[in-house]
């Protein structure tokens, strides 16, 4: 009667089952969670909105996505202890490969600065965002890691490589703890810093002299604002209960003043007869009233 003999390591397989894709679940909400950890530490001037910060982590989303299922399915077809051939592949992504994808990005970036095309500028998406512009980022993102996968896979065909993987895991004598270290316990320690690394390269940069801009942009607009709120300002100088007609002066923000030209009763227009109100004597407000001059119905119509 032939014994069947158990291995003591992972086998082809382990990796994309039950346990192992329960396993590769919680290192995605893991994952998941130091972003929005990130997210909640960054300045609140500074703090992405969250469509902002979903097309920022979708993109990396996809990119590790890509890069995670690439190292199982390569690691399930070498046929042999898949989860030290996914342990290796896992730590070159995570130093080599970041090395790679950094330089990936300053490369693409000055190609896309250079021809100007704006929406692959990674982090700018228009305003209001444009699903287009993340659309193209993702695409030019997933050419990178591409580009950091086929480099690093070709750094794992030498030989040496066989005799590290026997001592890495050595220690380990069960397949299910073999995997949740390699899928789980190391992943959890390396991939943090990898999120947080790429999530600054991913996301739009707040310098200074742009938060500085983005403040004059926004006094600049409260400014207007205040100038509609008071848009044309009555003066007057000997005024009784029944003056009803005001010369018309509108001050722009420079403080020049425009005369407007006048009209009767007969021919206001709405924004006229909101303005041309009875006045009181009592009236003093010299915020509001600098300069008055009256005029009866009896006027031109000028």
């Amino acid at each position: 009667m032939n014994d069947t003999v158990v291995s003591p390591h992972c086998q082809r397989g382990e990796l994309v089952g039950s346990f192992g894709i329960f396993v590769q679940g919680i290192l995605g909400a893991i994952a998941f969670s130091t972003l929005l950890i990130k997210r909640w530490r960054e300045p609140k001037l500074e703090r992405r909105s969250w469509r902002i910060w979903f097309y920022d982590t979708s993109k990396q989303g996809f990119g590790a996505g890509f890069i995670h299922f690439a190292n199982v399915y390569l690691a399930d077809a070498a046929g042999e202890d898949p989860c030290t051939w996914y342990l290796i592949s896992f730590l070159l992504d995570s130093t080599v490969g970041l090395f790679i994808i950094y330089l990936g990005f300053k490369l693409t970036q000055k190609i896309v600065h250079y021809y100007k095309c704006t929406t692959l500028y990674f982090g700018e998406y228009g305003y209001p965002p444009k699903c287009s512009a993340w659309l193209g980022q993702c695409a030019l993102y997933l050419l990178v890691m591409l580009c950091e996968k086929v480099l690093v896979g070709l750094m794992v065909i030498p030989p040496f490589w066989k005799n590290v993987r026997h001592i890495m895991l050595q220690w380990i004598k069960n397949p299910q703890v073999e995997v949740v270290v390699v899928m789980l316990i190391v992943p959890f320690c390396v991939n943090a810093l990898m999120f947080w690394v790429v999530d600054n390269l991913l996301m739009r940069k707040p310098t200074t002299k742009r938060i500085e801009s983005d403040l004059d942009a926004y006094e600049k607009k409260s400014a207007r604002r205040k100038h509609d709120r008071e848009t044309m300002q009555l003066t007057k100088t000997d005024v009784d209960r029944e003056v009803q007609y005001f010369k018309i002066k509108s001050h722009n923000l420079q403080g020049q003043e425009e005369q407007l030209s006048c009209s009767e009763n007969r021919d206001s227009t709405d924004e006229e007869v909101l303005l041309l109100h009875r006045f009181s004597s009592e009236t003093n407000n010299p915020s509001f009233l600098t300069h008055t001059s009256h005029f009866n119905s009896d006027d031109d119509n000028t």
